[in-house]
């Protein structure tokens, strides 16, 4: 009988680039596994945990106060049982917490978010065109609430932002909607925080936030696009959170859908993101009511709520090109899932159908997948952030080792 390779589990090994698993990368794996059935089943015992970890009692009692140690995980009640020794349950540390910033063309949003996913504080900061000068005002909103809670450990900060971030360098490397230059903002708060800072682009941080705070076991493809000034798409597949050149991977916002359309902000006409942005929606509205007065989004969807059927028609436009740009994401990739983020999931009576029906009309060889709403809006940013820097780094090894291959590729692809 001829072995069939894949269904061996054989796969192809790169031997140029293979690390062997070290005895600290076990330690690594198994303190993840832990920490991550106590976050999902908390509180919960340390037998518990061996039965559920498969991992020995003595292993286990070693991680969890390594945990303890770490702050990560504190001891609660002790649980009540029929008979036999009444063990004391973990849980995660309420008092452990991190600033989460959500940076947008004009204001951030700054919050102290805890392990949990909880937002305890929240603030609003105004942004300008100058970087140095914003983030002064970043740092003064971050150093008032650190001091505001003098009994919480900040673990660190995380950002999320309107762009894309060199998983190497943690340097913005793209991001035409927030028109600052060249500027080292993690060195920046670093400095004045003293405090460590991790950056993922919006979109990422989201999908990243369903990830680590909503149940999605089981589920190995799935897009996140989120849609606010510009649109932005973050992409795990294959179980893997898929990172490409320099961390410029799911950039669908500025594929091209009409060369004669609209002037975008990357420079070029026609892309996504100038159809299917909120932007896009008020510019749909305005040419409607040339002269109605300048809205908001905000205010855009409480008009079409009240019945106002010009609002109402420039949401539905809007929502037609979010399912027309899905279309170039289903027939790319093929996800199991689509998760949308943003301030029209407060609407998605209005959008969601509108959405499906246009993205229907182009399914490949398959269903349509599931379209779902985060139903958080700017809150799935602010929990992002927050999950960038609760992955203790993880999350951003993996990106940098993408970033590696991919590089790796390109200059193998240059040689003679």
């Amino acid at each position: 009988m001829q072995l069939r390779p894949h269904a061996r589990g054989m796969r192809h090994i790169d031997l140029t680039d293979v690390q062997l698993a070290s005895s600290e990368t076990a330690r690594r794996i198994n303190r993840d596994i832990v920490l991550e059935l106590i976050r999902a089943n908390q509180p919960i015992s340390r037998a518990d945990l061996s039965r559920q970890s498969g991992l020995q009692r003595s292993t286990v009692s070693q991680i969890v106060e390594q945990l303890i140690r770490e702050k990560w995980v504190c001891e609660g009640a002790v649980a009540s049982l029929p008979r036999g020794r009444h063990p004391t349950l973990l849980e995660l540390n309420e008092d452990l917490v991190v600033i989460a910033v959500d940076i947008h063309p004009k204001e951030a949003i700054v919050a102290t978010v805890d392990l949990k996913g909880r937002l305890l504080s929240r603030s609003m900061v105004p942004l300008t065109s100058d970087p140095a000068a914003s983030t002064r005002l970043l740092t003064d909103c971050m150093l008032r609430m650190r001091q505001a809670l003098p009994r919480k450990s900040i673990e660190g900060i995380g950002i999320s932002l309107p762009g894309r971030v060199d998983p190497e360098t943690q340097r913005l490397i793209f991001a035409p909607n927030l028109h600052w230059p060249d500027f080292d903002l993690k060195k920046v708060i670093e400095k004045a925080m003293g405090l460590p800072v991790k950056m993922a682009n919006a979109a990422t941080a989201c999908l990243l936030a369903e990830l680590t705070f909503r149940r999605m076991d089981g589920v190995r493809d799935i897009v996140l696009v989120t849609v606010s000034e510009g649109v932005g798409t973050g992409v795990f597949a294959n179980g893997q959170l898929i990172s490409g050149n320099r961390g410029m991977a799911g950039e669908f916002g500025h594929v091209l859908l009409d060369p004669s359309g609209p002037r975008c902000s990357c420079g070029r006409r026609g892309c996504w993101e100038t159809f299917a942005s909120c932007r896009a929606a008020l510019r749909y509205y305005k040419e409607l009511q040339p002269q109605g007065r300048t809205v908001t989004f905000h205010e855009l969807l409480n008009m079409a709520e009240e019945g106002d059927e010009f609002a109402a028609q420039a949401l539905e436009k809007q929502a037609a090109y979010i399912g027309r740009g899905l279309r170039l994401i289903i027939t790319g990739l093929a996800p199991s899932v689509i998760l949308v983020a943003g301030d029209i999931t407060s609407a998605w009576h209005r959008f969601g159908p509108a959405i499906e029906k246009e993205a229907a009309k182009l399914t490949l060889g398959g269903a349509l997948p599931q379209i779902l709403p985060t139903h958080e809006g700017d809150i799935a940013r602010l929990r992002g952030a927050a999950a960038l820097v609760f992955q203790r780094g993880a999350v951003r090894e993996q990106l940098l080792e993408a970033g590696k291959e991919s590089r790796q590729s390109e200059e193998e692809r240059k040689l003679p």
